[in-house]
């Protein structure tokens, strides 16, 4: 995969997420392992950064996702990850429910 590289506020940023983020409308993850996990949270973190603006979505199938939300949520509760970023990430059980959330979504001022 093709990899380029940008610079935006003092980062340098390197991944196959900066193509992506280009020609997507919207980040969605299916259920799958570390890889799925690392691209949707680069999206994420890019998205709190405020490099983008777009949804980024957990198609949580099964169930298959809850530990991991509920990790993010006891991180909110330690106060290591802020409630406005936590919301950023559109959680669905249905893949149509999922697109029509993500194509409502609006990004929080200051990412």
């Amino acid at each position: 995969m093709e990899q380029r590289t940008r610079r935006s506020r003092g980062h340098k940023v390197s991944s196959s997420v900066t193509v992506q983020a280009e020609h997507r409308a919207c980040f969605v993850a299916l259920p799958g392992g570390p890889g799925t996990l690392d691209e949707i949270f680069e999206a994420l973190t890019w998205a709190q950064l405020g490099l983008h603006a777009k949804p980024c979505g957990l198609l949580n199938v099964h169930g298959y996702f809850r530990r991991l939300l509920g990790f993010l949520d006891d991180a909110v509760v330690a106060r290591f990850i802020k409630p406005a970023h936590r919301a950023m990430l559109v959680v669905e059980q249905e893949p149509r429910v999922l697109l029509e959330k993500s194509a409502r979504y609006s990004a929080p001022a200051g990412g």
